[in-house]
C-alpha cells in the first residue's frame, strides 16, 4: 500500500513540473556558442558581453509567465490551422488574423453583421485603415487588446482576434529582427543586447517541433511530459558530453519572412518522429526503467530515467543535437543579417550599461520567478 501510495504521489508531483523551452542549461548555451559564429567585426562586441547573452537568454521564459501576452510569441500551433506545409496559412500577420479572425459590420442603428474582407461593406479606406491598425498592434503595441472597431461606410468594423491565441512565434521573430536592426543603426548597446538575447530565445523555441503543434505536450496521444523529455531532460544529460556545437559562421538571410517560416515549417515536419519514436520506445522498454525521481527547485519530481532518455535519442538519430546546431547557427545568422541591413557599424567600442531600474525590474522578476507567485496562461500550462 504505501508503494502504491508514494507511485500516486509521484505521478501528482511529476505531472505539475515542467521545464522551460530547451531547458534554462538549453537556452544558455544556444546564445552563448551563437555568439562564435560571427565575423570578427561583430565578435569583439558580443564576446564583451557574452555573460549577458547567456544569462538573459531565459528572460522570455519568465516574463511569459508574468505577462500575459508573452506566451503566444513562444510557439504556433499551426496544425490548428491546416496540414503541412500548411499553404493555407497567410505568411503575413495581418492577413492571417483577418482571415480567421470574427470582423463584425455594426451599422449607425448598432445592428451588427458578420462580414469578411471583401465584402461590401468594406471599402478601400477601411481595409487601408483595418491593416494598419493591426500592423500597429504588432509591431508597436504588441500588448494592446487585439480587438478594434474601424470606421467605414455607414457603420464601423469591429475586428475580434481569433488567431493569435494559437501562437505569433515566426511573425514576432520577424518583429524582432527589425527591432535589432533599428538598434544596430542607432548603436544603442544596451538594446541590442537585451533584443539579441530574446530573439535567440524564440529562435531556439522555432526550432523545437513541440513548439509548431497543439499537441504540445503529448496531451492528445497519451504522452504527457514528452515536452521537456525532448527539449530539456536530453541536452541536460548528454549535451555537454556528446553534442559538438561548433556549427561555422554565421550566412546573411535574404528573404526574413520565408526563412522563419522555413524554421517553422522544418521543426514540424519532424514532429511524427518526436511522438512516434517515444510512443513506440515506451512500449517496448522496461516500464520500471523509464521514470526515476530527482530533486528540482526543492522538490522531488518524477523524471525519465538516464537509461530510456539515452535510448529515446539514440532512436532519433541525433535529431535534438542537430536541431540545437541549427538553432545556433540561426541565431548567429540573424544576428549578423540584421548588423548588415544597419550598415554594418563599427562596434568596437560599444558596452552594456544597465540602469539601475532595469537591474531592479530583473531582480524582481527572478524573484516572482523562483517564488513560483507567477503563472502562466491556462492555454499555455505545460508548453514550457
Amino acid at each position: 500500500m504505501q508503494k502504491v501510495i508514494l507511485l500516486i504521489l509521484g505521478f501528482i508531483i511529476s505531472t505539475s513540473f515542467t521545464g522551460p523551452e530547451w531547458g534554462f542549461y538549453g537556452h544558455r548555451k544556444i546564445n552563448r556558442m551563437s555568439v562564435f559564429t560571427l565575423p570578427p567585426e561583430m565578435l569583439g562586441f558580443y564576446k564583451k558581453n557574452i555573460e549577458y547573452i547567456t544569462e538573459h537568454a531565459v528572460d522570455p521564459d519568465k516574463r511569459r509567465y508574468a505577462t500575459k501576452h508573452e506566451a503566444v510569441r513562444h510557439y504556433i500551433d499551426v496544425d490548428h490551422w491546416g496540414t503541412y506545409p500548411f499553404d493555407n496559412v497567410p505568411r503575413r500577420y495581418v492577413d492571417a488574423v483577418l482571415k480567421f479572425g470574427e470582423l463584425f459590420f455594426v451599422d449607425s442603428q448598432g445592428d451588427s453583421t458578420i462580414v469578411d474582407l471583401e465584402g461590401i461593406f468594406f471599402d478601400n479606406a477601411a481595409k487601408d485603415s483595418i491593416r494598419k491598425k493591426l500592423n500597429f498592434a504588432l509591431y508597436t503595441d504588441p500588448d494592446s487588446p487585439w480587438n478594434f472597431e474601424v470606421p467605414s461606410k455607414n457603420g464601423s468594423i469591429t475586428i475580434k482576434d481569433k488567431f493569435s491565441e494559437y501562437g505569433i512565434l515566426p511573425y514576432w521573430l520577424l518583429r524582432f529582427q527589425k527591432q535589432l536592426t533599428k538598434a544596430f543603426k542607432r548603436k544603442d548597446s544596451k538594446t541590442i543586447l537585451r533584443i539579441s538575447a530574446d530573439i535567440g530565445h524564440y529562435i531556439g523555441d522555432a526550432h523545437v517541433p513541440l513548439h509548431t503543434t497543439e499537441n504540445y505536450n503529448g496531451y492528445m496521444t497519451d504522452q504527457v511530459g514528452i515536452h521537456a523529455f525532448w527539449e530539456s531532460r536530453i541536452p541536460e544529460l548528454f549535451a555537454e558530453e556528446e553534442f559538438d556545437f561548433y556549427v561555422g559562421k554565421a550566412e546573411y538571410i535574404e528573404n526574413k519572412r520565408d526563412y522563419f517560416w522555413e524554421v517553422v515549417l522544418e521543426s514540424h515536419s519532424l514532429l511524427d518522429e518526436v511522438l512516434g519514436y517515444e510512443k513506440e520506445l515506451s512500449k517496448t522498454f522496461p516500464e520500471d526503467k523509464q521514470w526515476c525521481y530527482d530533486e528540482r527547485l526543492d522538490r522531488t519530481i518524477r523524471i525519465q530515467c538516464p537509461e530510456y532518455a539515452e535510448a529515446y535519442k539514440d532512436m532519433m538519430k541525433g535529431m535534438v543535437e542537430e536541431r540545437m546546431r541549427d538553432a545556433i547557427l540561426s541565431i548567429g545568422s540573424v544576428w549578423y543579417t540584421s548588423w548588415v541591413d544597419a550598415g554594418q557599424p563599427d562596434l568596437e567600442f560599444m558596452r552594456l550599461t544597465a540602469s539601475k531600474d532595469e537591474k531592479k525590474s530583473a531582480e524582481e522578476l527572478n524573484q516572482l520567478f523562483k517564488s513560483g507567485s507567477i503563472k502562466g496562461r491556462e492555454h499555455d500550462n505545460g508548453r514550457n
